[in-house]
């Protein structure tokens, strides 16, 4: 009773913030994402009898970390019906804490090894919905490409689907590593806060034309329009998280020097656009064919400590390579 399963980060490109539905996860808002190909989490799961006792081996060693692994173990099994000690062994290929969803791939992948292992074959749907429960975000590394997830109203109906394949628009999205410390408030902390910022309840009206203008940039291949609307919507999901009470600073220097490069690029005649997330490392989008020129800009940029090059992803899918 054993599986292995890999799953992409995701880059929000209309961002999920605030939630209706602390406990099931229920977002206020639509979403949308695209999967990273060069971010991905790996997790081996096995149920046994001769396990002695649950066994948690993660990146992230944290207290915190491990108890919302075997909180979500726990649901999997419920679902099972059974009672069986685990395994787990995950390992990320990127920094975890820092911004760049690693709680999505992770826990996505952790639902698809954990179910695959006890032989329940869910549908995507189904298996977006569970990752979910675990990560908000985790429900959008289950599908692949560009997905949209659904607010909904309850556990069934909240979900991410695919909107567009990896394939369908020709984009880059290369990861500024700025720096490996990791947060001082997760995000999961930072959302409880949404509803205190004066200028939540406009975003929420304002979101819905956002995400319709957005799903017609990529329909139409329409990079310009793409950057402009995910820049301004990285800007405004930083400007709730900081006038919300507690205020939350997820930026450093490197961040803001880093953005104020890209503007400078785009008047020079390359295109490109940073977007965020929760956290302060920089996501820079630009054309495929553009990549290279914008990775020479990057290598002379002295703070920068690494560049992870994406493209966009496939779903999560199950491997035979266990991690043990």
């Amino acid at each position: 009773m054993k599986a292995t399963a890999t799953a992409y980060s995701n880059n929000a490109l209309i961002k999920y913030w605030g939630r209706s539905n602390s406990s099931l996860r229920l977002p206020e808002n639509n979403s949308i994402s695209v999967n990273l190909s060069g971010l991905k989490t790996v997790t081996t799961v096995e149920f046994s009898k001769k396990i002695e006792k649950d066994d948690i081996n993660i990146n992230d060693r944290s207290l915190r970390a491990v108890e919302r692994v075997v909180s979500h173990i726990n649901r999997i099994r419920k679902l099972a019906g059974i009672k069986l000690p685990v395994k787990v062994v995950s390992r990320n290929n990127f920094p975890s804490s820092t911004g760049l969803s690693s709680s999505a791939s992770a826990f996505a992948s952790l639902t698809l090894a954990g179910t695959s292992a006890l032989g329940l074959r869910l549908e995507e749907s189904r298996l977006s919905s569970l990752a979910r429960l675990a990560s908000g975000s985790a429900c959008r590394s289950i599908p692949g490409g560009f997905t949209e997830w659904k607010k909904g109203n309850n556990h069934k109906n909240s979900l991410a689907y695919t909107i567009f394949p990896p394939e369908y628009f020709q984009i880059a999205d290369i990861v500024a590593v700025l720096s490996y410390q990791k947060k001082k408030i997760p995000t999961s902390q930072a959302q409880n806060y949404a509803r205190s910022s004066p200028f939540f309840q406009s975003r929420l009206k304002n979101l819905p034309g956002k995400i319709k203008n957005l799903k017609n940039a990529i329909q139409k291949k329409d990079f310009s329009q793409f950057g402009r609307l995910v820049e301004a919507e990285a800007l405004e999901l930083h400007s709730i998280i900081l006038t919300s009470t507690p205020p939350v600073i997820y930026l450093l220097p490197e961040t803001v020097s880093l953005i104020n490069l890209v503007g400078q690029w785009r008047k020079k005649g390359l295109e490109v656009y940073f977007t965020l997330n929760t956290g302060h490392n920089l996501h820079l989008l630009c054309l495929k064919k553009d990549l290279t020129r914008l990775l020479k800009q990057l290598e002379n940029v002295s703070f920068i400590k690494k560049l992870l090059v994406n493209f966009p992803a496939g779903a999560s899918f199950i491997n035979n390579n266990h991690l043990f």
